[in-house]
Formats: structure tokens, sequence, C-alpha cells
């Protein structure tokens, strides 16, 4: 058996993903995200670019020892100036990092448009811009930015810069930057670029998802010979984003024929960390994980449908193409008024409930039938299935009683003469035979009301008795509401969204007339949920 080829991995998540919308790295939050990228295993860490801003040439200045090659990132020498005299690539040399990648115009009209200079003096910036890189013992990539347009638009010239790039001694990066080349041009056009005598080995591709092909395109590149992939983790990006290194490790890990033909630094060992890289990444940025997401989505394994939950339980390969706990996932069985017996039976045998009274079931499945008349939905709470299902086997604990609570939210001016909304909570709880009083408010340090529920949650944590410090890491992350019915008598449905330090997520559900109350419950919910997870015992 011949060896497998090396497919390198490079990860701008530090610095392309910057680019997302609403996204803004701190140098902690940066140098977190890079201590994570190289436990998983990608070659090369694009930390940013040094000198475009603060934050940037911190986080150089504070770079982690990692064994991933971390590399710094800029553009190519301006016209009219040598590269050792031009102030923007000197800022990114003294990063001092072992590897430089520049972005280069490689499309004519953006040459004469954008740059408002001419051909020649592009093909110098980009000639002599390598020369300067590795002349400073620095590995170099070049970005060669719109090349697929330009080698549409003007493929001799656009072949003329990376070559000028690669004779200079630069991997050469094909970037379809505006996302709309498809996969099947990009193979034909990476065969070009490799029969032009740029070598696969010497190619890589970095792909924007504008038509949802970025993942697909960079594999049509590895197909047509290119040996390294950008992207990003959790696809992030601008616009929409860039190829997502979360699809791609697990594809070319355990998808043929990229499993036998290459080898790529993640090891299989280490996939597991996938899934939980990949929301904590989320959990950084504050970002609701997307559900739905290839491999690492909480629904990724999510088998609602009756018959397909049968057959799960028979052999998981019949709906799964692969054993979630490669990556760190789970399957669900999701609970709701289609659920039959199968469902409910594997749902609990995951949930360590295995030898129960079967009598119970269809107990359980007509509880389950009636609340969602009254307008609960347990296929996305299933932390408050999980809750329902021991309640009615005589398995779940009476860890605290709420005795009562109160809400109350003020409008009124602050000392600037604005007015601000202040929501304070009151909770009452009893834990064995104590009771206790607890009083918070919803202010943040930025001095903004958080909502009636925030002051909730944190005057029922603030003193839960042997308890608090089983739930001192937990946190919700999303809240989502919704009127199930109309009129005088409109009925709220609140999804709560929860995590905790463990990497665990889980969802519950309230329902009342009432906003608070229904909130109230979800959030009750998700605290007995997190001390049955932690194995907490009644005092």
């Amino acid at each position: 058996m011949s060896p497998r080829e090396h497919l390198t991995l490079f990860d701008t998540t530090l610095r392309d993903g910057q680019q997302t919308q609403g996204v803004q790295f701190s140098t902690p939050e940066k140098i977190e995200i890079a201590k994570m990228l190289d436990q998983l295993g990608v070659d090369y860490i694009e930390g940013g670019w040094p000198g475009a801003n603060p934050t940037d040439s911190e986080f150089f200045s504070n770079a982690p020892k990692t064994s991933a090659t971390m590399t710094a990132f800029g553009m190519t020498k301006r016209a009219g100036r040598s590269a050792e005299n031009d102030d923007v690539l000197a800022a990114v040399l003294n990063a001092n990092t072992p590897a430089v990648c520049l972005v280069g115009k490689t499309h004519d009209f953006h040459v004469k448009t954008a740059l408002g200079i001419t051909l020649d003096e592009n093909l110098e910036n980009i000639e002599k811009s390598f020369q300067h890189i590795v002349s400073q013992s620095r590995e170099a990539l070049f970005d060669a930015e719109h090349f697929f347009d330009g080698y549409k638009s003007n493929p001799d010239y656009a072949l003329s810069c990376i070559h000028a790039a690669f004779d200079a001694g630069a991997l050469v990066v094909l970037c379809d930057t505006n996302g709309g080349t498809l996969p099947a041009e990009i193979t034909e056009i990476v065969g070009k670029v490799i029969a032009s005598g740029i070598p696969g080995d010497r190619l890589g591709i970095h792909t924007h998802n504008d038509t949802d092909n970025a993942v697909a395109g960079s594999l049509a590149a590895v197909d047509a010979g290119a040996r390294h992939i950008q992207g990003t983790l959790n696809g992030l990006g601008e616009r929409c984003g860039n190829a997502n290194l979360t699809s791609l490790i697990p594809t070319l890990l355990l998808k043929e024929p990229y499993k036998s033909r290459y080898a790529i630094g993640v090891k299989a060992e280490n996939l597991h960390l996938l899934t939980l890289a990949s929301r904590k990444l989320d959990d950084i940025l504050n970002r609701v994980p997307n559900k739905h997401a290839p491999y690492v989505g909480a629904s990724a394994f999510a088998h609602k449908a009756g018959l397909h939950a049968s057959a799960i339980l028979k052999d998981p390969t019949t709906y799964e193409h692969i054993d979630p706990a490669v990556v760190g996932n789970s399957r669900i069985i999701p609970m709701s008024n289609q659920a039959g017996q199968s469902n409910l039976r594997k749902r609990l045998a995951e949930m360590g409930l295995k030898d129960i009274d079967t009598n119970a079931l269809p107990r359980i499945l007509d509880v389950i039938k009636q609340r969602e008349d009254d307008g609960y939905s347990y296929d996305t709470a299933q932390a408050s299935f999980e809750l329902l299902a021991r309640r009615e086997l005589g398995l779940l604990p009476k860890f605290f009683e709420v005795k009562r609570y109160k809400v109350t939210v003020e409008r009124r001016k602050n000392k600037y003469d604005k007015m601000i909304s202040l929501s304070e909570a009151v909770v009452v709880v009893k834990v064995g035979r104590d009771k206790m009083l607890s009083v918070s408010e919803s202010m943040d340090e930025t001095g903004s009301d958080r909502g009636p529920v925030n002051a909730l949650s944190k005057a029922l944590a603030k003193d839960l008795g042997p308890y608090s410090a089983m739930i001192d890491d937990m946190r919700l992350v999303d809240f989502k509401v919704r009127i199930t019915q109309g009129g005088t008598e409109a009925v709220t449905r609140v999804i709560i969204d929860s995590a905790d330090s463990k990497g665990r997520r889980w969802s519950t559900v309230g329902v009342s007339p009432n906003i608070v109350d229904a909130s109230f419950e979800a959030l009750l919910d998700a605290i007995n949920w997190k001390l049955v997870q932690e194995g907490a015992h009644v005092s």
C-alpha cells in the first residue's frame, strides 16, 4: 500500500473569520481559540494582520507556542516603493512568525480598478514582496485574490501573477474570493494551473460560501491535485463565510477516497474534540450554534420519525452515515406526539434507564401527547422530556422546592436623566429543612437591564445550599418565545438553551399564559437537569 499524501490545513478563523458581521475577537479570546485549534491538529494558524489593528498586533506579541505554524497575514508591497521600505509589509514581518501569507491581486479588472496601477506594476509587487519574505527565511504563502474570476477574464495574466509568486518561493493559494465559482469549474481551472507548471504540493485552495459550495469546492480542488486547504472553524467569514473546516476535517478523515489517499494533521484520535471546539467557539462569540450543522450540530444525529428510531434501535447505520461519538457528538431521539414506543425505549436507554417497567411506556407517551396539546414541545426540549420521563417513573429526586417568587419591572430615570428599566426578582426556595430567600437585579456591568428572566435566573442560582456549586458554571445561551394560540387566551411557550463548562448544551420548555411563569418553568427544568447530570443527592 502506497503512503498517503499529506494535505495541509490552514485555519484562518482568527483573520478571515473575524470578517464575519458581528464578530470581533479580543486578544485573550484569540489566544484561547489558537490553543484550541492547535490541540485539534491544524497545520497553520493565521493569527491576523499585524499593524492593521491593535488587537492583532497584541496577539502576535503574546501568541501562544503552538505545534501549528503561526502565520501573519498582510498584503503585497505597494507600487512606487521597494519591499524593504514598505511599512505595511514591515509590520507583518516584525510579527516574527515562521510563516507569512500575503494577499495580492490576480484579476486584471481589480488591478486596474481597485489598485489603479498597471498590470506590470502589480506583477512586480508580487515578485519583489515574496523575494523579500523568502530572503528573511520565512515560509511564504500567496493568497491569489479573485483568482478564479481573474482566470476566466484573462487566464494568461492570472497565471503570470501566481507564477511570479511561485518562482519567488511562495506556496500559491487560489482564492475564490467572491464565492461564485462552482466545483466543476474549480476542478477544471486547478487542473490547468497544475498543467502550467505549479505542482499540487505547492498549490492550495481558499473558497467562500456564497453559493453554499465552499466545502465542495475545496474537495474539488483536492481532487484536481491541490494539497493545501484554507478554511475557518464553523465556516466563519465575510458575507456567507469561508469553507467550513468543521465539515472538511471529518470528511477528509472518514470518507473515501480521502480517508485512504490522504493524511491530515488532525489525527483520528483527536476527532472527538471537534464538536466541543465548534461549540466553544460559538460560546466565545456568544452565538447560538447552528443545530443543523453537519457532523457537530445538535440535530445532526436526531431521529424524530418513529420508523427511523425503530431502525436505529436495531442498527444505527440505517440512518447515520457515521457514529456520532467519533466527532464528539451524540444521537438524539426527539420525543413528540409522533413518537412511538421504539423512540421512547431508545431515548430512555440513552438516559441510562434500561430496566424499567414497560407498562409505564404508554403512560409516558400519553403524558407527552397531552402536554403537547397544551402547547409544550419536547421535540426541541430534550432535557425537559428527560425530566418528565424520570418523574413518571418515580426516578426524579426533589432537590429543592420553590415556595414563591416575585418579579418587578421598574421604569425610572437614572442619574443622567435617561429613562431605564430595572428588573428585580425575589425567590424563596426550600432545600431540605432550610428556607432561603434570594434577591437579584438584572443590571449588567454596563448598567443595562437584562430583563426579568435574567433577574430570576440570578436570584434562583444565588443560594441553593449544597447545589449552588454544581450549577455555578451553568449559563443561559438562548431564549426563544412563541405564542401557540392567539387572542385573549394566548398561551406562551418558552424554550431556554443552557450550557456549562463541560461543553454540554441542553434545552428546556415552559408553557403558560404568563411569559415570566413559562420562563421560570423552563429555568427550573434547566437547573434540575443539570443537577441530575452532576449526580446530585437530595439533602
